[in-house]
């Protein structure tokens, strides 16, 4: 029994060792690497799904941009499959730390930032300062534009871990108040069973949700600076 609800939240252990790793390998474990001349219809079902992410990505990014697409599918593969799986009972969910997702934060922002200082400086500058501003609020507005610039990878961090963990926190009270309903009262267990389904079936929804908005900022920041 757990003493504390974000004692969920730190990687479990087997015979002393983290099984941190032992979770983040999961969807590797998924994938069958045996070649086939036919595919069979997950296969088909996963070429589909790329594809479509694929196209999606392209509609939105300049020629330039393009060339980032396996990068953010990859991401977004990775970043799914983390979030479900972290659903599965005695897991770990890697994206529930903070550390985790601005490790992935910091340096997809910070490289969208180089790649606009780099093919469209003037552009990119010019971002800094909204068109009309008043002259004497230009250095309020320079320092606003700034800091909002620099909140951009905490704010996709942040989002994430927040999501992932309020979700996650949530199906851990249900299922706890389930477990005391069920020696005092059956009707309210019944209930709160019921209602830890439908926070199943959310959280998968918000697994597959957070992942694509991710990603999606992601295209944004570089479709700014492309």
């Amino acid at each position: 029994m757990m003493m504390n609800m974000f004692e969920q939240f730190s990687s479990p252990e087997l015979l002393m060792t983290p099984t941190i790793t032992i979770s983040m390998l999961i969807p590797l474990m998924l994938i069958h690497h045996k070649p086939k001349l036919l595919g069979n219809q997950m296969t088909t079902a996963i070429c589909w799904l790329f594809k479509m992410i694929m196209i999606n990505m392209t509609n939105q990014l300049s020629k330039y941009g393009q060339k980032w697409c396996r990068i953010l599918t990859s991401l977004m593969l990775i970043i799914l499959l983390s979030n479900l799986t972290g659903l599965l009972p005695y897991t770990f969910t890697p994206t529930s730390q903070l550390s985790v997702n601005m490790a992935m934060a910091i340096p997809l922002w910070l490289a969208t930032v180089i790649t606009g200082l780099m093919k469209k400086p003037s552009i990119a500058l010019a971002h800094m300062l909204p068109e009309g501003s008043p002259t004497p609020l230009i250095p309020f507005m320079i320092l606003i534009e700034t800091i909002s610039l620099m909140m951009r990878p905490l704010a996709l961090g942040v989002r994430l871990t927040a999501n992932i963990t309020a979700g996650h926190l949530l199906m851990t009270m249900v299922s706890s108040a389930t477990l005391n309903f069920i020696n005092t009262n059956i009707t309210l267990s019944i209930l709160t069973s019921l209602l830890l389904f439908l926070l199943t079936i959310l959280e998968l929804a918000v697994a597959c949700i957070q992942a694509y908005v991710f990603v999606l900022l992601v295209i944004l920041y570089l479709q700014e600076n492309t």
